[in-house]
């Protein structure tokens, strides 16, 4: 009987190790889904055709590369407005770490407002009405509940906005550039049905929902677009952090409150 101890592995299909000769700690190849990353892709593939090629195993043609670059640059920073880029400006005034200013980003924008649970919901909403109006119409007059997780029910339609009076200029922007540029057929439809759409759900398109459309073009599962959509917001954020850090809580964007009985006013 053998007193060999069974190999421990590490079980997965994305990546693979060659060790040096000399140490098996260090890595002498690294292979992504076949790919040679460092002694082929490094230096020709770009950014995005590594995040395709991670997610969905397989390289990306050049005019998926390009949509999902395009849509990286639309998600690059949310603004200061947004919640999760505010919260990473929160961290970075109070001087909290680099990693503390980005996991109070990922958690602030996690959720189902403007957020990753937002951008996997609608998602799965496109799976579902594809490009059949009337299955959208029914969708949104009737939404399935997020009951089989942790999330509570939607408060309003996943890819429109709760609080919008019409479509931004950026949105609208962003649709007809990635519109342009894909090869499947949801971003246009989702461009020649906009008004429809919007209609039926009494609220304004939103980012996610044009990102949605976008990441199903490519192929993404939500869970895989969920990911991507928190991965490639979080630029803006860490940058948000770092002005704020340099500026200092007295230049800090509080919002305005005005107090009845102000002691400053009454010159107390």
């Amino acid at each position: 009987m053998s007193n060999d101890k069974p190999t421990e592995q590490i079980r997965t299909r994305i990546w693979l190790e060659e060790p040096e000769p000399d140490n098996p700690f260090a890595t002498r190849a690294a292979y992504c889904h076949g790919y040679d990353v460092y002694g082929a892709m490094l230096g020709q593939a770009s950014w995005v055709e590594m995040l395709y090629l991670l997610f969905r195993g397989e390289a990306p043609t050049p005019p998926q590369a390009e949509l999902l670059e395009a849509a990286a640059v639309a998600l690059a920073n949310p603004g200061p407005r947004d919640p999760s880029v505010h919260a990473a400006m929160c961290g970075g005034v109070g001087g909290s770490t680099a990693a503390a200013s980005l996991i109070a980003a990922l958690a602030v924008g996690a959720g189902q407002f403007s957020g990753g649970r937002e951008l996997f919901l609608s998602m799965e909403a496109w799976n579902g009405c594809g490009m059949n109006i009337e299955a959208w119409q029914r969708h949104m007059a009737a939404p399935g509940e997020d009951t089989a997780s942790i999330w509570p029910a939607p408060e309003h339609h996943p890819g429109f906005d709760p609080h919008g009076v019409s479509t931004t200029t950026i949105v609208k922007q962003t649709l007809t550039c990635l519109a342009g540029m894909s090869t499947g057929p949801r971003l246009s439809w989702l461009q020649k049905n906009r008004s429809q759409l919007e209609f039926a759900a009494g609220r304004p398109l939103t980012m996610s929902g044009v990102v949605a459309a976008a990441f199903v073009d490519l192929g993404f599962t939500p869970e895989q677009g969920e990911m991507l959509y928190l991965l490639l917001r979080l630029p803006g954020a860490a940058a948000h952090a770092l002005e704020q850090w340099q500026y200092g809580h007295k230049k800090f964007p509080f919002f305005r409150i005005e107090l009845e009985n102000d002691p400053a006013k009454e010159g107390l």
